[in-house]
């Protein structure tokens, strides 16, 4: 069973690596007889069976046939279970019971996050944010400053340019957008670009209370975040970047559960 479970798991990042719509279907309880023990797995994806077995036969084709209404729901879907008379529910000669447990994973969308600067906060914040699963790209016209940042990934890449604005037509729609350039003349056009051109979910700037009431009456707009980061913390970069983690997973979050 231990090496049964090794091989589910396996299976299982490597679907989710993929994006891989799945509905695990797990045997938990049984009465009377039953074609597999309790802990039976199977992972079922949207043309139907892609590793695992609940035992075959009429139990396994009930449970597709329930995972097949989970995908044509499209919904989020909290995990739940279902308990079958193996002769009234499922049409087996056979008596007893099974019950089934359903957890639906659906491919979670990438979360992008774009830092435009890359001074001694974006120094710490990127460092925080390469540990987390988010794309991240900081963008900033000054070679040296992007050269001591971590070395880039996959998941994280930095840009060079001196027209720092016209970055954002290149980012998809729902990224999160946060300044910290060299100071308010540069935080500006790209601000104003980011709220006039775009709709992004989340744009966020460095700087104070003062800063923020300038932004608005020169751009006669309030939806974005100024300060960034929660109250908390010094005025250490390191500290800064904390609270600013912390406002970006919060509003992730809040986002999410809006869905």
């Amino acid at each position: 069973m231990e090496q049964r479970l090794d091989e589910f798991c396996a299976q299982y990042l490597k679907y989710q690596s993929e994006q891989t719509s799945m509905v695990i279907v797990t045997m938990v309880d049984y009465k009377g007889s039953a074609p597999q023990d309790p802990g039976a797995r199977m992972i079922v994806g949207e043309l139907g069976l892609l590793f695992g077995t609940v035992g075959g036969g009429k139990i396994e084709k009930k449970c597709l046939d329930v995972a097949a209404e989970q995908f044509a729901s499209k919904k989020r879907v909290t995990p739940f279970s279902q308990t079958w008379n193996l002769q009234r529910d499922i049409g087996m000669s056979c008596g007893g019971e099974v019950t089934m447990f359903f957890e639906v994973h659906h491919p979670r969308e990438a979360w992008n996050v774009a830092v435009f600067g890359a001074g001694h906060v974006s120094q710490e914040l990127t460092r925080l944010l390469v540990k987390l699963d988010c794309q991240l790209t900081v963008i900033d016209s000054r070679q040296e400053w992007l050269d001591k940042l971590p070395a880039p990934t996959p998941r994280f890449k930095t840009v060079r340019t001196d027209d720092l604005a016209a970055v954002l037509k290149t980012l998809p729609p729902k990224t999160f957008v946060a300044l910290m350039t060299m100071g308010h003349s540069h935080d500006l056009p790209i601000l104003k670009v980011a709220l006039n051109e775009h709709a992004f979910p989340f744009v966020g700037v460095i700087g104070s209370k003062a800063k923020r009431n300038r932004l608005e009456a020169e751009l006669g707009k309030s939806n974005f975040h100024c300060p960034l980061g929660e109250d908390f913390g010094s005025n250490a970069p390191v500290e800064i970047a904390l609270s600013m983690v912390a406002q970006l997973l919060k509003e992730r979050d809040r986002l999410l559960k809006e869905l």
